[in-house]
């Protein structure tokens, strides 16, 4: 979750970072968020622990920690959960 100084920005950053994350083969699901009027986050899928590191070592997360202290009231927090169960499209 991250709550965002300037939220005009939010929503545009994250959208802006779907065509790159598009280009990733281990992320099998990528969500962005609004949580709340100054909230955002990101749920992201992968098969599994090698793309999941793929990705955080990728252009998104490099882009976010590089803009988080200019955007963010707080810093970025990253929560790996293990996925039990799910429904995706085929």
């Amino acid at each position: 979750m991250l709550s965002l100084r300037q939220t005009r920005y939010g929503s545009a950053f994250l959208k802006a970072g779907l065509p790159i994350v598009m280009e990733e083969p281990a992320t099998v699901a990528w969500f962005g968020l609004r949580l709340g009027p100054t909230t955002f986050g990101i749920f992201d899928a992968f098969p599994d622990e090698a793309g999941r590191q793929a990705h955080l070592s990728g252009k998104v997360a490099a882009a976010w920690m590089a803009q988080a202290e200019e955007l963010f009231s707080e810093p970025p927090s990253i929560e790996k959960v293990d996925v039990l169960a799910s429904k995706l499209p085929a």
